[in-house]
C-alpha cells in the first residue's frame, strides 16, 4: 500500500505536465450554420496520462479518444438540436466497461449531443494493450488518472465550459465515475479540478469501502465516503449479477446521503441484467468481481449475464440526459 501510494504521489508532477501536452486531432466538420445535413463535429484526440500501475512498465500513457461537439447555428438560424456559436458548451466524459469501447458510448453520445452537450469517449484499454476482462488492470484505481487527465483536456478546450464537465461510465467505467466523486482521489489526481456531476451505470457497488480478501488491503474497494459535493446518479438493474440486484447500490447511496444530504440517487430497473443498454447480442462473461466477489472466498469463477433491453436502454438514456441537463 505504501509503495503504491508513493508511486501515485510521484506521478502527480507528470500528470500536471500532461495537462499542458494535450493534443487535438484533426479539426471537426460542420462549421457555420447548423443543418441536419452537415457532418457531425468529430475530432480524434489524444493526451498523456501518468501510469500508476506497478504491473505496467510505462511511466506515461497516451490515451486516445473521440471528441464530439453538438452542431452549432449562427445568430438568427436557431434549429432544434443545435447550440449558439457564441456559447461555451457543457461536456460529459464517457468511460467504457471491461469489454472496451462498444455501442453504449455512441448510444449516449448521440442523445447528449442532441441536447447541446459535448462528449468525449476515451479508450483506457488501447494504451495498455488490454483486450478485456482477462488482462485488464487489477483494480479500477489504476485508471482514475485517465479520467482526471481527460477532465483537464476538456477544461482546456476553448469550446468547453470548464465548470460544467460531467462524467458517466459503464461497469468498470461506472466504478471510475464513482471514484472521481471521492475527495481522496480528486486530491491525488485532480490537480485542483473536479467533475460537476457523476453518472455510474451498474458499478460494482458491493466493493465500495471494502477490503477484499486476496487483493491488496485498503487498495481494493473504491473509497466513497468523503464526496466532493457534486451530484451522483447510479443506474442499476434488479438482476445485476455483480451486486445480485440493487441492494448494495441502495445501501451505498443511503450511507453517503446520511453524511452529505440527498447527494446520491439510485434508479433501479426491474427485470434487467447487467449492461441492459448494450444493444448488441446477449453474452455471458466470467468475472471474479461478480456475485458479490464470491471468487475471492471460494475460488469458483462466477458468471455475468449481459442481455439487452431496448425499453430500459432508451429510458435510462433519457434519464441520463435529463440528469446532465439539470446539473451541468
Amino acid at each position: 500500500m505504501k509503495k503504491t501510494m508513493a508511486r501515485m504521489a510521484a506521478t502527480l508532477a507528470l500528470g500536471a505536465l500532461a495537462v499542458g501536452q494535450v493534443q487535438a486531432g484533426d479539426g471537426g466538420h460542420g462549421s457555420g450554420a447548423c443543418s441536419h445535413g452537415k457532418l457531425p463535429q468529430l475530432s480524434f484526440i489524444d493526451f498523456t496520462s501518468p501510469n500508476i500501475d506497478p504491473a505496467f512498465p510505462k511511466a506515461q500513457l497516451t490515451i486516445k479518444g473521440k471528441l464530439s461537439l453538438p452542431r452549432k447555428f449562427k445568430q438568427g438560424d436557431d434549429q432544434p438540436g443545435c447550440v449558439s456559436v457564441n456559447k461555451k458548451l457543457p461536456a460529459v466524459l464517457i468511460l467504457h466497461g471491461s469489454a472496451g469501447v462498444d455501442a453504449r458510448g455512441d448510444f449516449y453520445e448521440a442523445a447528449l449531443n442532441d441536447a447541446g452537450i459535448a462528449t468525449l469517449q476515451i479508450d483506457m484499454w488501447e494504451a495498455r494493450g488490454v483486450s478485456g476482462i482477462a488482462n485488464r488492470p487489477a483494480l479500477p484505481i489504476f485508471t482514475y488518472p485517465d479520467a482526471f487527465m481527460a477532465l483537464a483536456f476538456l477544461a482546456a478546450r476553448p469550446e468547453i465550459d470548464a465548470n460544467r464537465i460531467g462524467v458517466m461510465g459503464f461497469s468498470w467505467g461506472g466504478v471510475v465515475s464513482l471514484g472521481t466523486a471521492e475527495q481522496a482521489y480528486t486530491g491525488l489526481f485532480g490537480g485542483g479540478r473536479q467533475f460537476a456531476a457523476h453518472l455510474a451505470h451498474y458499478p460494482v457497488c458491493w466493493g465500495a469501502n471494502q477490503v477484499i480478501a486476496g487483493l491488496p488491503p485498503a487498495n481494493s474497494g473504491t473509497l466513497f465516503r468523503n464526496l466532493t459535493g457534486a451530484p451522483v446518479l447510479i443506474q442499476i438493474g434488479s438482476l445485476d449479477d455483480y451486486d445480485k440486484g440493487a441492494g448494495p447500490c441502495n445501501a451505498l447511496a443511503a450511507a453517503a446521503n446520511a453524511t452529505h444530504g440527498k447527494l446520491v440517487a439510485v434508479n433501479e430497473y426491474p427485470g434487467v441484467t447487467h449492461a441492459w443498454d448494450r444493444l448488441q447480442v446477449s453474452v455471458v462473461a466470467a468475472d471474479p468481481f461478480a456475485d458479490l466477489g464470491s471468487y475471492f472466498r471460494t475460488g469458483v469463477m462466477p458468471l455475468v449475464r449481459i442481455t439487452p433491453d431496448i425499453g430500459a436502454a432508451f429510458e435510462s438514456r433519457g434519464k441520463a440526459v435529463k440528469f446532465f441537463e439539470r446539473h451541468l
